[in-house]
């Protein structure tokens, strides 16, 4: 049996489907997003938004999350419940690691830039335009 443990992303302010479309653009893949209007809560106020939104990418990483709907989950602040980290190792594997880590820059907060590190990898943190903290470590 294969067993994985996949993040699970509350997006803020309705934006579910944009961030994991950022998200694919990012690191490619197939994504499937379900609606609450097409699980069943047609005509509610939260129809539009995603009930469940799936990111698997081509190496088999998987990254899932919603839209934070009121009212349906504990109030929380932007970016306080998870961080998201992505992990390279190898010439091939590394360059995907700073093709996703650029494009995740635009529009984040960069806390700590992509650059060597005392253990010897490439390490960079930062906060993308949804409020999720990511950090990244590209082997050497």
């Amino acid at each position: 049996m294969t067993t994985s443990l996949n993040p699970y992303l509350s997006i803020l302010d309705g934006k579910a489907r944009e961030a994991f479309e950022f998200y694919q653009s990012a690191f490619g893949g197939e994504l499937k997003v379900t609606t609450f209007g097409e699980s069943g809560m047609a005509g509610s106020p939260a129809a539009d938004q995603v009930m469940h939104a799936q990111l698997t990418t081509a190496t088999g990483d998987t990254l899932m999350g919603c839209d934070e709907v009121p009212g349906m989950m504990p109030p929380r602040t932007r970016g306080d419940s998870v961080q998201a980290s992505f992990s390279s190792q190898g010439e091939e594997d590394g360059a995907r690691g700073r093709d996703a880590y650029a494009k995740l820059s635009e529009g984040a907060t960069v806390v700590v830039p992509l650059e060597k590190q005392m253990w010897g990898d490439e390490y960079a943190q930062l906060v993308d335009r949804y409020g999720i903290v990511w950090h990244f470590n590209i082997g050497a």
